[in-house]
C-alpha cells in the first residue's frame, strides 16, 4: 500500500476505464422500484453492474434487464454462471448463458464469469464451452469466481482472463498471494462479500479520525491494497451507493493502516 496517497478512481476492465467500486446485486428483484435504484446508482457513479444466473431466480437479471436493456452507456453488466455440481458442464453452461442473454436483453454480455469450478466438470471443458460465447461475440470478457492461481493459468490457455472474484477484504485475507497475482498480470481482481464481518474497535477509531463510516474504512483499504482492486459491495439504498463511491477520496495514513493490521 502506498498510504496518504489518493486512490486511482478507476481500472481498465478490457477495453473501459470504470470506477473502482461496483454494485453487487444479490438481493435486486423484478420491481420498479429496484429498476429505478439500478438506474440511480448509474447516475451516481457505478460503473460495474454485478450479478448472476442464481440471483433471486433471475430476477436480479431481470430486473438489470429491464432498467438497461442494451443501452447502458458507460456502465458494464457482470454476470456469472456454472454455480454447484453440475453446472459447469457444456450443456447447463450454454443453456445459462442463452437465459442470461435473455434476461439482460444484450446480444452481447460484457463481463462473464465461471462461478465456481465444476468438481464434476474438467475446468477447460467449462472454459471452453465459454470461449465459444465468446468468439461468437456473445461475450466480451471473461472471468473466474474462487479460484486460485494454478486455476487462473489453466483458465488462461483456453481464453483470456480479465478478472477474479474472489471473497476478500479485511478480515479475509487468505487469497492474498492471488491479489498480486492479479496486479501483476493485469487482471481485476473483484472483491465479493467486501464489507462482510469487517467491523471492530480499531475500524471505528480510523473512521472517527477521518470523520467517516466503518465501511469506508474497508472499501478505502481495499483499494489501498491493490491496484487491481474493484470492490462489489451490495446495496439497494442510493444513499448507501454514494457512501461507497466517497471511499475513493479517503486516503489513509500509515498509522492507519499500522492499526488496521
Amino acid at each position: 500500500m502506498d498510504p496518504g496517497q489518493q486512490t486511482r478512481r478507476t481500472v481498465r476492465l478490457g477495453d473501459h476505464e470504470v470506477t473502482r467500486i461496483g454494485l453487487g446485486t444479490n438481493r435486486l428483484t423484478d420491481t420498479p422500484a429496484h429498476g429505478a435504484f439500478v438506474r440511480d446508482a448509474a447516475d451516481a457513479g457505478i460503473q460495474l453492474i454485478d450479478t448472476a444466473h442464481t440471483y433471486t431466480g433471475g430476477d436480479s437479471e431481470r430486473t438489470i434487464g429491464g432498467a438497461f436493456g442494451a443501452d447502458r452507456g458507460s456502465v458494464l453488466v457482470a454476470t456469472k454462471g456454472g454455480f454447484g455440481p453440475g453446472n459447469g458442464s457444456p450443456g447447463m453452461l450454454r443453456d445459462q448463458i442463452e437465459e442470461s442473454l435473455r434476461r439482460l436483453r444484450v446480444e452481447t454480455i460484457d463481463l462473464y464469469y465461471l462461478h465456481r469450478v465444476d468438481p464434476q466438470t474438467p475446468l477447460e471443458d467449462s472454459l471452453r464451452t465459454i470461449r465459444q460465447f465468446v468468439d461468437r461475440g456473445r461475450i466480451r470478457l471473461v472471468g473466474l469466481s474462487q479460484v486460485g492461481i494454478e486455476e487462473i493459468e489453466q483458465a488462461r490457455a483456453v481464453v483470456p482472463i480479465a478478472a477474479v472474484q474472489n471473497h476478500y477484504n479485511l478480515r479475509e485475507r487468505r487469497w492474498d498471494p492471488v491479489v498480486d497475482f492479479c496486479a501483476r498480470q493485469g487482471i481485476v481482481f473483484v472483491p465479493y462479500f467486501p464489507l462482510r464481518e469487517v467491523a471492530g474497535p480499531e475500524v471505528a477509531r480510523v473512521a472517527a479520525r477521518h470523520g467517516v463510516t466503518s465501511s469506508q474504512v474497508a472499501l478505502a483499504w481495499l483499494l489501498g491494497r491493490s491496484p487491481a482492486m474493484l470492490p462489489i459491495p451490495g446495496s439497494l439504498s442510493l444513499d448507501h451507493v454514494r457512501e461507497n463511491l466517497a471511499a475513493l477520496d479517503l486516503a489513509l495514513s500509515s498509522d492507519d493502516l499500522d492499526e488496521l493490521g
